[in-house]
């Protein structure tokens, strides 16, 4: 692996990294004449993996339970989403409910969401906006048994394109035995498991003044990414598209203490032991969710090959355009971008070719 050494001495030298990494960006640009949403001409065609919606039912009942909704869905409309998304240069985006997702704390209740919110993306969205969504669809994990229900009335009647499940639920990590069943039928499946984080149950609010966005999002998503490879559930169903998101969370930042001596330059130089933890690492997708600057993605890059890197913007929580405009400042080469805008996620979908 060749390596380039930066100097660190000063300000000026941290600003010149910085500026050569933005003219690289820079000179990577691709032709964004006609948004994707309009015509064929701009060849980016993005696909964005990382796009939530709401029913109005489903932000009724969050309103009833006290679980959020926020001022982001005030007038809410698939219209205006595709009118976001055109503003965007956004083609194809795949939908799922953010946090606290269709678990309401109560079975039938749950189940019921799940089925409302996938019911209304499949015909509201979905079918009428032809091209325009995909949908992972909602589980109400953690109840396995209503899960395995709705994965295959999702797959089978709405035909839809993987789930969307969250980090944890309560204090149980993805990788609990308990939810063995699921994972086992989305292996056989070969399913995109998309996940979306929030707090842990235990662990909330534990810096004042710090938004559990900030700070405990980003290492839910680390917790999952370990707890599904240390318990095996990633060696168990190599089958799965598992899809994490804001470029992994905190995994770059803790990335040698999990992987020991695999972590060093020599190590990340070759190919990954087959079934290792690197080897799991580099299989997995992070998406760019709000992760669309500089030292982020080129440590990613380190650790994973650019062709798990999928583009996501975290509607309606993040400004797509600003997504964009970030990610051609971060030093990614040209072919890098395609894959990123929409290559990567076709290798993934290839119902989306």
């Amino acid at each position: 692996m060749t390596r380039t050494t930066f100097s660190t001495s000063g300000i000026s030298s941290r600003r010149n990294l910085l500026k050569g990494l933005a003219a690289l960006g820079a000179g990577a640009l691709l032709p964004t004449s006609n948004l994707p949403g309009q015509g064929a001409s701009d060849p980016r065609r993005i696909i964005d993996v990382h796009q939530h919606f709401v029913s109005p039912e489903y932000l009724a009942a969050l309103g009833r339970k006290k679980m959020g909704g926020g001022p982001q869905w005030k007038d809410y409309s698939p219209a205006k989403h595709v009118e976001d998304m055109d503003k965007a240069g956004i083609l194809t985006a795949m939908l799922s409910p953010t946090a606290p997702s269709v678990w309401l704390g109560e079975v039938e209740e749950s189940r019921k969401a799940a089925r409302e919110l996938n019911e209304y993306a499949a015909a509201k969205l979905v079918a009428a906006y032809k091209g325009r969504f995909g949908l992972y669809a909602a589980l109400p994990f953690p109840d396995v048994e209503g899960s395995l229900k709705e994965i295959e009335y999702t797959f089978d009647t709405l035909k839809a394109d993987g789930v969307g499940i969250l980090t944890s639920y309560d204090n149980k990590t993805l990788g609990d035995k308990s939810y063995a069943p699921i994972f086992d039928e989305l292996n056989r499946r070969k399913a995109v498991v998309y996940t979306h984080p929030l707090s842990l149950a235990c662990c909330g609010n534990l810096v004042q003044g710090v938004a559990p966005q900030i700070l405990e999002y980003p290492t839910d998503t680390t917790r999952a990414i370990m707890s599904l490879i240390v318990s095996g559930t990633a060696s168990r169903c190599p089958d799965i598209k598992f899809i994490f998101s804001h470029a992994g969370g905190t995994l770059v930042a803790i990335a040698g203490r999990f992987l020991g001596a695999a972590g060093n330059g020599d190590s990340l130089a070759r190919a990954a032991e087959p079934d290792s933890r690197l080897y799991h690492l580099r299989r997995f997708y992070y998406d760019t969710a709000q992760s669309t600057n500089p030292p982020l993605l080129q440590a990613l890059k380190l650790l994973v090959p650019t062709s798990q890197i999928v583009f996501g913007t975290d509607f309606p929580f993040a400004n797509g355009a600003a997504q964009l405009a970030g990610l051609q400042q971060c030093g990614l080469s040209a072919a890098e971008l395609r894959g990123i805008y929409r290559d990567n996620a076709v290798r993934m979908m290839p119902q989306y070719a």
